[in-house]
């Protein structure tokens, strides 16, 4: 990992999902969490302050490069049980059947083998249990998408590996999941990076 991954993408990335737009996304949705959770790619723990204590008994939180300072600030003032594991999401350290909600904040645009990643985590997922998500990717225009297609190489390089063109409710039905609910919309902003998709599926 390089100087920049390593020191600056991690602030960036900070930076721009603590944005009011993508805050206000995630209150929508992670309330929602009960019982065991898995947070896939926690990063700074922006989620942990959503959590409704009286739901969640033990929250597990999954990164292969998180930024530690600041999720340890975020879990010092949580009154969550926290449990933090660095791995990546294609291969879980977790038996099967282990967790009431899985939980993906704008981390399945990052996830290199995303169809390996949803296999493990149908794998973990409890079958009574659900996937909250909140993501962006493929705009419905057609003049997004295709400045989305044009400069998503130079972007996903710059990015961390995000990709600004997954149709994630697509690729989540054709692994598996069936969506019981699904809101879109565009945030404020530059439209090739804030078409957000969100909303909760079970397994199939």
């Amino acid at each position: 990992m390089g100087f920049y991954s390593k020191y600056i993408l991690p602030k960036v990335i900070h930076k721009v999902c603590g944005l009011k737009p993508t805050m206000i996304q995630r209150g929508k949705v992670i309330p929602e969490a009960k019982g065991r959770v898995l947070e896939i790619g926690i990063g700074s723990g922006l989620n942990l302050p959503f959590y409704d204590e009286k739901k969640v008994n033990h929250l597990v939180g999954l990164d292969p490069y998180p930024n530690s300072k600041a999720l340890d600030q975020a879990a010092e003032s949580s009154p969550l049980q926290f449990e933090f594991i660095r791995e990546s999401a294609e291969q879980l350290s977790m038996g099967n059947d282990q967790f009431d909600t899985v939980v993906s904040t704008y981390t399945f645009c990052t996830i290199d083998q995303l169809n390996q990643s949803l296999s493990e985590i149908k794998r973990v997922l409890k079958p009574s249990g659900q996937l909250i998500f909140v993501e962006h990717g493929k705009a419905p225009d057609e003049k997004v998408l295709r400045t989305q297609n044009r400069i998503n190489p130079i972007w996903k390089k710059i990015g961390g590996g995000c990709n600004l063109n997954r149709n994630i409710p697509k690729i989540l039905e054709q692994n598996g999941f069936k969506i019981s609910n699904l809101e879109t919309m565009y945030l404020p902003g530059w439209k090739p990076a804030t078409y957000n998709f969100w909303g909760y599926a079970q397994t199939q």
